[in-house]
C-alpha cells in the first residue's frame, strides 16, 4: 500500500460498497466543512479496477471523495491498495464499522455479500469480533418484508424475539400486519410488539416430542430450525400444534404402562386424576397407577397415584356419619403447609426412611430397637404402601422364611438376619398421611438412623406452592434470595436458587416435636406390671373365660 495524489473526479465508485443507506444532510455538511478547513485527515483507500476497465475504484472513503469534489479540491491524497479476491468486501466492511457503525440493514447486506463470496458465518464473526448469534440474527432480515427493511434502516429496530417472530412469518402475512401497524407522520415509531404479536404462532419443539420421526411424518409435521438456539441442543420446532398434540396422544396410547391411564391437564397444567385418587409424590409401589397427560408446553408427563381401599360400612353414629358444616364460621388462615404439602412430606419421609433402612449403617442393638418401634406403630396391619400386598402378610412370610432352614428351624447368618430385619422395617414403617401412617414411631426411627440425609430436594415449584407466604419467605433465610412483593416471584427465585442446591423444609425433618413426643411418652409410659419376671404370675392369675384380643397379638390395629 502506497500514498499518491489523484484527481477525486477520476475515481470510480465501488458498486459493491457497504454503506447503501444515504447519510444525513447534517453529516454531509459537517464533513464538507471539515475538508474545507483542514483537508482530508484520513486518505481514502483505492484499488485498481479489476472489472475490465482502467483507473481506480474506491474501497473506503466514498463520502470523503464526494465532499472533496464538492469542496472544489483538484487533488487529494489516497492510499493505493492491491485488489483483494473479494473485491475489498471484508476490508470495506471493517473500515466502515470502525468509522461509523453501519445500521443493521447495511450490516446484513454486507454479510450476505461476504457469504456469497465464500465466507462462513464463523469466519465473519471472527473477523468482525461479532458473535455468530448476532450474524444469524442479522441474516434473518433476508426474510423480512422490504417495506419493513426500509423503515429499519432509520434505526428503528425490533428486539431479537420480535425479529425472530417476524422473520418466521410469510411475506404475505407480514404485508397484512404491516398495513395495520406501519408508521404514520404523527407517530413515526413502529410498535414492533404489535407487529410481532400479530404474527405470533405457538411453537412445539422437537426436543419435547416423545414420538419419533416416523410418527411425525405420518402426521405431516415439518420441523423448522430455530436459528437462535444453542448449537448443542435440538432446536427444531413446528407451529402445527394440532398435529404435534395428535402425535403425542398416539405415542401415549402405544406406550401406556400396565395400570396406566391417559388423563387431561387441568387449568394449572396438572393431571386430572380420577375421583378420590391420592397423588404419589415419592416412589410408586407395584399396586399404584400411572396417569399420562400432555402439559401446557406439549410435553408428555407421567404421575402416579393410588386409589383408597374400600371402607367397611359404618353405623349411623360412626365416623362415616355426616359432620357438622362450616357455615357461618370465619375462614381460617392458611396453614404454613397445605394438606397436599403434608402429603408430599409424608411420601418424602417414607422414601427417605426406606432408603436409610436399606443402606445406612445400623448397629445391631439399634436394629432390634427399631423392630420394637416398628411394631408399636398404628399401622401394624402392614399397610405401608411398600408393596402390592394389601396387608403385607405375604412379604412378612418371605422375610421370616429367609431365617429358617430346611428342617423348619432357625438357621441364618448375621448378614441374612440384618437383610431380613431391614426388609421388615421397610415394609412396616411409613410416614404417609393416610391409614398407612405409623405415627410418631416412624419419625423416631428416621431420626435415629439419619434419614434426613436421604430426603430429596424440596426446592421445587410443586412443593413451594404448598407453603404460605410467611413459610415461603422464611425459606429465604440463609440464601441470597430476598422476598418479592408477589409470592409467585419469591417462589420462582427460590426454585432457581435451589436448582444447584438441596433444600429440605423444616417441617419434613424426622425429629418429632418435643411437646408431642413428651405427650406420647407420658401416654405410653411403661408401668411396673409390664416388667413382671417371666413365670412370676400364677397360672390361675388369668381368668379362664377371658380370651386375648387381636390387638394384643398385633394382628390388625389401625
Amino acid at each position: 500500500m502506497h500514498l499518491m495524489k489523484v484527481d477525486p473526479r477520476a475515481l470510480k465508485e465501488n458498486p459493491d460498497r457497504m454503506r447503501l443507506t444515504k447519510s444525513t444532510p447534517q453529516a454531509d455538511a459537517l464533513l464538507l466543512a471539515t475538508i474545507k478547513a483542514v483537508g482530508i485527515v484520513q486518505p481514502p483507500i483505492i484499488a485498481p479496477d479489476t472489472g475490465g476497465g482502467n483507473g481506480y475504484i474506491i474501497n473506503a472513503g466514498h463520502r470523503r471523495v464526494k465532499q472533496a469534489i464538492a469542496a472544489g479540491l483538484e487533488e487529494i491524497e489516497v492510499l493505493v491498495d492491491e485488489a483483494a479476491n473479494d473485491n475489498g468486501a471484508m476490508r470495506a466492511m471493517v473500515e466502515n464499522i470502525a468509522r461509523e457503525p453501519l445500521n443493521p440493514v447495511d450490516q446484513w447486506r454486507a454479510i450476505e455479500r461476504l457469504v456469497a463470496l465464500g465466507w462462513t458465518e464463523e469466519a465473519i464473526g471472527v473477523a468482525l469480533a461479532l458473535p455468530v448469534r448476532q450474524i444469524k440474527k442479522l441474516r434473518l432480515l433476508a426474510n423480512v418484508l422490504p417495506a419493513m427493511l426500509d423503515h429499519m434502516t432509520k434505526g428503528d429496530m425490533p428486539n431479537e424475539k420480535q425479529l425472530r417472530t417476524i422473520a418466521a412469518a410469510s411475506l404475505d402475512e407480514q404485508r397484512e400486519v404491516w398495513k395495520r401497524h406501519k408508521p404514520s407522520k404523527a407517530d413515526p415509531q413502529v410498535a414492533w410488539y404489535n407487529v410481532a404479536n400479530g404474527l405470533e404462532k405457538t411453537r412445539m419443539y422437537a426436543k419435547d416430542a416423545s414420538f419419533d420421526d416416523e410418527l411425525a411424518k405420518a402426521y405431516g409435521i415439518a420441523w423448522v430450525e430455530d436459528l437462535f438456539a444453542s448449537a448443542d441442543e435440538d432446536s427444531r420446532y413446528t407451529t402445527d400444534v394440532e398435529a404435534f398434540l395428535g402425535a403425542q396422544q398416539e405415542w401415549m396410547a402405544n406406550h401406556l404402562p400396565k395400570r396406566g391411564v391417559i388423563v387431561e391437564a387441568d387449568t394449572w397444567g396438572r393431571a386430572k386424576l380420577p375421583p378420590k385418587a391420592e397423588r404419589v409424590y415419592g416412589k410408586p409401589g407395584k399396586s399404584d397407577h400411572a396417569a399420562m397427560f400432555v402439559d401446557r408446553e406439549g410435553k408428555v408427563q407421567t404421575v402416579h397415584y393410588r386409589m383408597p381401599e374400600p371402607k367397611t360400612a359404618k353405623g349411623k353414629g360412626g365416623p362415616a356419619g355426616g359432620a357438622a358444616g362450616d357455615d357461618g364460621m370465619a375462614s381460617k388462615p392458611r396453614p404454613d403447609v397445605t394438606r397436599r404439602g403434608i402429603e408430599m412430606v409424608g411420601d418424602f419421609r417414607t422414601d427417605a426412611l426406606h432408603e436409610a433402612l436399606a443402606r445406612a449403617p445400623i448397629e445391631d442393638d439399634t436394629l432390634l430397637a427399631l423392630l420394637v418401634l416398628a411394631f408399636a406403630g398404628r399401622n401394624i396391619s402392614i399397610a405401608s404402601g411398600a408393596s402390592a400386598d394389601v396387608y403385607g402378610y405375604a412379604r412378612m412370610d418371605r422375610h421370616a422364611a429367609r431365617l429358617l432352614g430346611t428342617e423348619g428351624k432357625l438357621a441364618f447368618d448375621r448378614e441374612t438376619l440384618q437383610q431380613a430385619a431391614r426388609g421388615v422395617l421397610i415394609d412396616v414403617l411409613s410416614c404417609r398421611e393416610n391409614r398407612t401412617d405409623s405415627g410418631i414411631v416412624a419419625r423416631l426411627a428416621g431420626d435415629a438412623i439419619g434419614a434426613d440425609g436421604f430426603l430429596p430436594n424440596m426446592g421445587t415449584d410443586e412443593f413451594l406452592s404448598c407453603l404460605s407466604r410467611a413459610a415461603l419467605e422464611g425459606s429465604c433465610k440463609d440464601t441470597p434470595v430476598l422476598p418479592r412483593q408477589k409470592v409467585k416471584d419469591t417462589r420462582a427465585a427460590l426454585v432457581e436458587h435451589f436448582k444447584e442446591e438441596r433444600f429440605v423444609h423444616p417441617s419434613a425433618q424426622f425429629a418429632p416435636d418435643a411437646t408431642k413426643l413428651a405427650s406420647w411418652l407420658v401416654k405410653h409410659e411403661a408401668s411396673e406390671d409390664d416388667d413382671l419376671d417371666e413365670g412370676s404370675a400364677e397360672p390361675d392369675a388369668i381368668e379362664p373365660a377371658e380370651a386375648p384380643d387381636d390387638e394384643a397379638y398385633g394382628v390388625a390395629a389401625e
